[in-house]
Order: C-alpha cells, then structure tokens, then sequence
C-alpha cells in the first residue's frame, strides 16, 4: 500500500487579541475542507483562543502544543502553538493595548522562523494594530516591512487580490508626498517582475499586466506630472523587452476598470490607496443602511519574500471585536491560497 503524502503544516498567526483575528480564525477552521488538504496550526495564545471559541460559539477543541510536529490532525481541534504571552484578564476587545500588540509580533517572529526552517509550508496571518505595535516598540508601518526584515528581503511588494482582481503596488504605507518621491524606475520594474513571477507562480502561462499612471490622464504627456516619462514608462519598456505583456501607463481611472473586464491578469498600483480602494470595491460590501458589512473577502500577499504569506485584506475592526459578529471570509480565501501555493512549491 502506498504511504500516505504527509499533510503540509500552515501556521496562522493569531493577530492582536484585542480584534477580531482569533474569532476569524475559529470560523475559519470550522470549515472542515482544511482538513483534506493541509494542518492549519494557529500561533498564538491558547487562552485567548480558547475566549474565541465562546465568542464564535464554536464546538472545536484546542490542542495546545510546544512544537508544531505535535499537532493533531483532528477536524474537531485547533492546534495552538502556545506562546502564553497574553494576560487575558487584562484584555480589552477594542483596545489599542501594547501587550497584545508585542504578542502579534512574536507570533510573526516564530511563524517566520519555522517557515524558513522548513517546518511549515506557508504563513497567514490575521491582521496586527500598526499603533499597538508600535507603542510595544516595534517601528514597523505593518505586516510588509516587520516581514521584509525578518526574512532580510530587500525587493518585495505588496498584493492585494478578490479572486482574479489582483493589484500590486509600488509604494504603501508612507505618506502621498514620500509616494511620489518614490515612484523611481527600478522599482516600478521590481514590481512588475514581481508580479509576473507570481502570476506564474498561479499557472498563467503568459501573464498580461496593466501599469497604472500616478497622475490624472497617466500626466497627459507631462501637462500634469513628469513621473510617466521619466519613470515609469522606462520601466514599462524594460519589462517589454523581456518579453512580457505589460501595457501602460493606463490612466488609473480605467485600468482597474480594464481588469475587471478580463484585459489584464494584475494591475501594478503606484500608492496604497489607488490600489486598496479599486480591491474593496470589489471585495467588500455592506448590509443595506451601510451600517455594518456584509462581505469582507479578499486577501493580502507579500511578494518577493524567501517564504509563503497570505494574509487577511482588512484590519482589527476592534468595533465589532469580541461581539462574535466577525466575517471570516478573508481569512478563508486567505488560507485557501496559502494551501494552494504551498502544494505547488512542494
């Protein structure tokens, strides 16, 4: 009888325990299809995720653990590798508090390690809080550049997707005015390499990119704005003369619009809310009175890293935290191409 292929390991790192990431997390592996294609094992606080079962009013167990080679592979159970670095009775849902925001950066820390050990085959994480992180003494603008460090990743790119609806950018979390600064043509051509090899990475033979412009019009031949002709349209002809289907600058008024209608495989945005903004429309929506969402699906990738990551596309929402209200489909389409491209790299 043939022996049965070993199950690949996901870590899933807990996330501030003041939000919604261990309830997410619970619903998520509610879902019994995780168990016949990998062993999800959360990093994390047992305690904590124990709360989150009373919370998601669940019926699963959890199975904490000392070292990830422990855990079970029962659909009924949560594995958790138990950092016991959260106080729950001094836990506040809701709260910017550095004692979980130091905890979601352990959590990070040793889901990195073992994934660059070999040990898991990919990463996800549930989402931080970029000022408890902080307050703990972290200086990191979020997930992208704590993970960049740890892994000493120089060229790397964020990626938000709904789906085939895929936008990666060239520049995030840094302020409009530094935004422009940045937008140099090396790295507008790092990310559209990028970008192509994880398009890829997916099984697309022939990848086709649309390049947003920065300004109005892609800067009507520099009447707005010089970065087109001086950056980014070099970069765009460098990429073609690799032999790779990248068109633009496309006016960011249509290309996303262009994506949609099956034009391109990903966009490449050049600031963080260009391309967030065009992501959530499409992968979030609210319940009629727009007072609560409805959907929140989606999910966040760093490209370019030595290791797997996928990531919810949302944050804490500490208004609805510990209310056993969380959607969590995010995380599920988050696990989902964290297994995914695991399988295709082992």
């Amino acid at each position: 009888m043939k022996a049965r292929k070993p199950k690949t390991l996901i870590a899933i790192t807990m996330g501030d325990a003041a939000g919604i990431g261990p309830e997410i997390i619970v619903k998520a592996l509610e879902r019994k299809q995780w168990q016949r294609q990998a062993l999800p094992v959360v990093i994390g606080d047992a305690q904590a995720m124990e709360q989150a079962l009373a919370i998601a009013q669940s019926n699963l167990k959890i199975q904490p653990i000392s070292a990830v080679e422990q855990a079970k592979d029962d659909p009924g159970t949560i594995p958790v590798l138990d950092l016991k670095n959260i106080d729950l009775p001094r836990l506040q849902h809701g709260s910017i508090d550095p004692m979980p925001g130091k905890a979601a950066v352990e959590y990070i820390q040793k889901a990195v390690a073992l994934a660059l050990e070999g040990r898991v085959g990919a990463i996800v994480t549930a989402p931080i809080h970029k000022e408890a992180i902080n307050k703990a003494g972290f200086h990191y603008a979020g997930h992208t550049e704590l993970l960049s460090h740890l892994t000493e990743t120089k060229d790397y790119c964020m990626l938000l997707a709904h789906g085939p609806f895929r936008v990666s950018h060239v520049t995030t979390h840094t302020s409009m005015r530094s935004a422009c600064d940045r937008i140099k043509k090396d790295r507008v051509l790092t990310v559209i390499r990028l970008t192509y090899e994880f398009l890829k990475q997916l099984g697309i033979e022939n990848p086709r990119i649309g390049v947003a412009g920065l300004n109005p019009h892609s800067g009507e031949d520099g009447l707005f704005g010089d970065e087109e002709k001086k950056e980014i349209i070099p970069a765009i002809e460098e990429a073609k003369g690799k032999g790779w289907l990248v068109e633009g600058p496309v006016p960011p008024d249509t290309v996303f619009t262009k994506m949609k209608g099956k034009q391109y495989d990903a966009v490449v945005a050049m600031y963080h809310d260009q391309g967030h903004i065009a992501v959530k429309l499409v992968g979030f929506s609210m319940k009629p009175g727009g007072k609560e969402w409805d959907k929140m699906s989606g999910i966040n990738m760093t490209l370019g890293l030595p290791i797997i990551r996928t990531s919810v596309d949302h944050g804490v929402a500490f208004g609805k935290a510990g209310e056993g209200r969380a959607n969590p489909q995010s995380m599920v389409d988050a696990i989902k191409l964290a297994i995914q491209l695991a399988e295709q790299k082992a």
